[in-house]
């Protein structure tokens, strides 16, 4: 049977269980626990599993009697138990929330991936007593990166994937057929790397503006290849966002604008030596 864990708004001590593990509070916490929608648990320091929802054994496919004292060691791997006892040690020594990636067994034997966010339970003293841990079942979020990351390998346009500070973190094989670079010689590089400082800086304020507006911005941009060649593009970047929202980073579409530039070139020295008078305009009249 779950412990009763009584975290409250107006703190007040009830009895613990002889072993230094105290609860308290006006609120039950066991009400908000067990009605959870997401995997919640509780544990002891030492990772033992005190108290565990519905939401947990609906995951792992184990009966609540299957899970309750049981060690997390018994549902994870050895390198993840070592994983989540230095989380879980960081938690009470400094009191902050750890993520960590965790890899369950379920009864049926079945890996499911899920992100662990971890923070301490505290007795009405301040002293730690104890983790919360509240998983997210990462199986559909995994499948929606593997699609989306076959739809960039397999785009027919160079596209890549970059973080806020402009490290490409993923490009597809058109990136590398545009620059000559094999994908290794992309990967974790900044685009610095790649572009003129003025591009740099123009790409880190479209990047600035897609990040705080949400919005796709089109730049101007000459990446040298491995040639050493300056390649005409234009960029199309927008936001990259984790499930919560948070904007993470930048996913940039390249388009090659050397035939386009060419043929703009041919229509201009046409027009420019023909030998009638002609002009362009625009929608309005204006001559450009």
């Amino acid at each position: 049977m779950a412990r009763s864990l009584g975290l409250g708004v107006q703190p007040r001590l009830v009895e613990g269980d002889g072993k230094g593990v105290k609860s308290y509070g006006s609120l039950d916490a066991n009400i908000i626990i067990a009605n959870a929608p997401d995997p919640v648990f509780v544990s002891d320091l030492e990772g033992k599993i005190l108290q565990a929802n519905d939401a947990v054994s609906q995951l792992l496919g184990f009966r609540q009697d299957e899970v309750l004292e049981q060690s997390l060691s018994r549902f994870i791997s050895p390198a993840e138990t070592r994983e989540f006892t230095a989380a879980l040690r960081e938690v009470v020594e400094r009191g902050v929330m750890r993520n960590v990636v965790l890899n369950p067994r379920s009864a049926s034997g079945e890996v499911i991936p899920t992100s662990l966010n971890a923070s301490a339970l505290r007795d009405a003293d301040g002293r730690a007593i104890g983790v919360i841990g509240i998983l997210r079942d990462m199986r559909e979020l995994d499948k929606a990166r593997a699609y989306a990351e076959s739809l960039i390998k397999n785009a027919p346009d160079p596209v890549f994937v970059s973080d806020l500070e402009g490290k490409i973190l993923q490009a597809n094989d058109a990136v590398s057929a545009l620059l000559g670079f094999r994908p290794d010689e992309l990967f974790e590089q900044s685009l610095s790397r790649f572009i003129s400082p003025e591009e740099t800086r123009q790409f880190t304020a479209a990047l600035r503006e897609v990040v705080a507006r949400g919005v796709t911005r089109n730049a101007r941009l000459n990446p040298r290849s491995a040639s050493g060649e300056g390649i005409p593009t234009t960029l199309n970047a927008s936001a990259l966002r984790d499930p919560d929202g948070k904007v993470i980073g930048a996913i940039g579409i390249l388009r090659d604008m050397r035939e386009l530039d060419k043929a703009r070139a041919y229509a201009e020295s046409l027009i420019k030596n023909a030998p009638d008078p002609v002009f362009v305009s625009d929608l309005e009249g204006k001559i450009l």
